[in-house]
C-alpha cells in the first residue's frame, strides 16, 4: 500500500480518520474555514498545530489538513496522510504573481513546479531531478471548477524554499523562464505523490504580484477570504468527482 513504509508520528489519527480525498492548506484559519463547508466535520488531529478535519462533501468523505510552511513541513504531513489512507491530495494555497496580467484573487492551477536542487528534494531523490507534475485528470477537474468561479489559468509555478528571498530581479528571472507564480509546497507535493502512488493537484489564489508596482503587498486571509472560498468550492467539487 502507498505510504505503508512509515508510521505517522505527527498526525495522531486513528484508522479510518483520514479520508481518501484531502484538501491541503498551510493556514490553520483556512483549514477551519473549509471544515465549515463540510457536513459533520470533526477534528481528528491537532497535535503540533497540524489540524486535520474529516467530514463529507456531496456524499464524499473529505479531510482538510494543515501542512505548515515549506517543503520539509509539507513532506512530513503528505507522507503521513498517505500512510493513513489519503489517495487524492489537492493543495489550496496562495501564490505571488510573476507576470503582469495576474491580478489579486486570480486562480492558478499548477501544471508543474520548478524547484531548487538540494533541500528536502535532494534528500529524497539524491541527484535525480524528479518530475514535479500533477495528476492530469485531477488537475483538469480543479481547473474547470475554478474557471466557473473566477479567472483561472493553467500554468507552471516555482516552489521556493525561502519566503523572503524573492526580489524584483529574481521575479523577473523566474518569469523569463515561463513560470507564472511563486509559492512553497507544490513541488514536494507533486514529487511525493508520484513516488508514493497518490494523485495530486494544486489550486493557488494570487495574493500579491511581485512584478506590478502597487500590488506587491501580501493580502491577508480576511482580504482574500471570498477568493479562497471560491477556490475551496472548486477543490471540493473536483475531489468529490474523483473515484
Amino acid at each position: 500500500m502507498a505510504g505503508g513504509h512509515i508510521t505517522p508520528q505527527h498526525i495522531r489519527a486513528g484508522p479510518g480518520d483520514v479520508a481518501e480525498r484531502v484538501v491541503l492548506v498551510g493556514d490553520p484559519a483556512r483549514a477551519r474555514m473549509i471544515a465549515g463547508m463540510l457536513a459533520d466535520a470533526r477534528l481528528v488531529n491537532e497535535n503540533r498545530g497540524l489540524l486535520v478535519y474529516t467530514g463529507s462533501y456531496r456524499g464524499a468523505r473529505v479531510s482538510v489538513a494543515v501542512h505548515g510552511i515549506g517543503a520539509p513541513s509539507a513532506a512530513i504531513v503528505i507522507e503521513e496522510l498517505i500512510a493513513l489512507g489519503a489517495r487524492y491530495l489537492v493543495r489550496l494555497g496562495t501564490c505571488g504573481g510573476l507576470v503582469e496580467d495576474l491580478d489579486i484573487g486570480d486562480y492558478v492551477a499548477a501544471s508543474g513546479a520548478a524547484y531548487n536542487p538540494g533541500g528536502a528534494m535532494g534528500q529524497y531523490f539524491g541527484g535525480i531531478c524528479p518530475p514535479a507534475s500533477p495528476d492530469p485528470e485531477l488537475l483538469l477537474a480543479v481547473y474547470r471548477e475554478a474557471s466557473r468561479r473566477g479567472r483561472a489559468i493553467l500554468a507552471p509555478v516555482y516552489s521556493s524554499d525561502a519566503f523572503y528571498a524573492e526580489d524584483p530581479g529574481m521575479a523577473r528571472r523566474l518569469s523569463s523562464m515561463g513560470l507564472k507564480a511563486v509559492e512553497m509546497e507544490v513541488a514536494i507535493l507533486y514529487a511525493l505523490a508520484n513516488m508514493r502512488g497518490a494523485r495530486a493537484a494544486a489550486l493557488l489564489v494570487v495574493s500579491d504580484n511581485l512584478v506590478v508596482p502597487g500590488k506587491e503587498r501580501l493580502r491577508s486571509h480576511e482580504e482574500l477570504e471570498a477568493h479562497v472560498r471560491g477556490a475551496a468550492e472548486a477543490v471540493l467539487e473536483a475531489l468529490a468527482s474523483m473515484g
